[in-house]
C-alpha cells in the first residue's frame, strides 16, 4: 500500500559473527582440548555451526541489513554453500602470528561502531560470540540506543558478556528449541 514505505524504518538488524570463536567453542564441546592443537586448528574444518538457525533467529528481530562474519576463512571452505545461501559477507582476517587472537574481535567492534554511526535504521545489533572482549561494544550499543542481542554457547560464554546484552540466546537453544512436553 502507498504510504507504508517506512514501517520497517528503525527495525533493521545488523548481525556480526566472530565465526571462529563459535566454531572453536563447538569443537571444544565435542572434544575438549582439540581445537587448540595446531594439527587440528590449521586444517580444513568440519562444519559444526548451524548458520541457518542463527540467521532465522536474527530475522525474527526484523529485516537483516548487515550479515557480516569475521574469520580466517582459508580453513572454513566447507561452510561455503550455506554462507552464500544466507548472503553472509565474509571478512577475511589473516592472523599476523600463531597467537594473534583478537583480530576478529577488534575488527568486529570497529565495524559495529561505524555501522551504528552511519546507519540510523539499525535498531538491533546481534553479536555471535561468547567472550568478554565484547563488553565495551555492549556499552557503545546501549549508549547509541540500540538493542544488543548476544549469541554464544553455554560452556564457552562469559557470564559478564551475557549480562551486558539486552538479551542473550544460547546457541544450543537456537539450534534445538525446547521440545514440547507432550510426547
Amino acid at each position: 500500500m502507498p504510504g507504508n514505505e517506512n514501517n520497517n524504518a528503525g527495525r533493521f538488524v545488523a548481525l556480526y559473527w566472530d565465526f571462529e570463536n563459535l566454531h572453536a567453542s563447538l569443537c571444544e564441546e565435542k572434544d575438549p582440548g582439540s581445537y587448540a592443537r595446531p594439527d587440528n586448528r590449521f586444517k580444513p574444518q568440519e562444519p559444526l555451526v548451524n548458520i541457518q538457525a542463527i540467521v532465522d533467529m536474527a530475522a525474527s528481530f526484523g529485516p537483516i541489513a548487515i550479515n557480516r562474519a569475521f574469520c580466517n576463512w582459508q580453513f572454513f571452505g566447507r561452510y561455503r554453500d550455506v554462507l552464500l545461501q544466507n548472503a553472509v559477507e565474509l571478512v577475511q582476517l589473516f592472523p599476523p602470528g600463531a597467537t594473534a587472537k583478537n583480530g576478529a574481535d577488534i575488527r568486529l567492534c570497529l565495524d559495529a561502531a561505524e555501522d551504528m554511526a552511519r546507519f540510523p535504521h539499525i535498531a538491533t545489533v546481534i553479536v555471535v560470540a561468547g567472550d568478554s572482549d565484547f563488553m565495551p561494544l555492549a556499552q557503545k550499543v546501549r549508549a547509541a540506543g540500540r538493542t544488543l542481542v548476544g549469541v554464544g554457547t553455554r560452556q564457552a560464554t562469559n557470564r559478564h558478556w551475557a549480562k551486558s546484552c539486552h538479551e542473550f540466546r544460547h546457541y544450543e537453544d537456537i539450534v534445538q528449541p525446547a521440545e514440547p512436553t507432550h510426547h
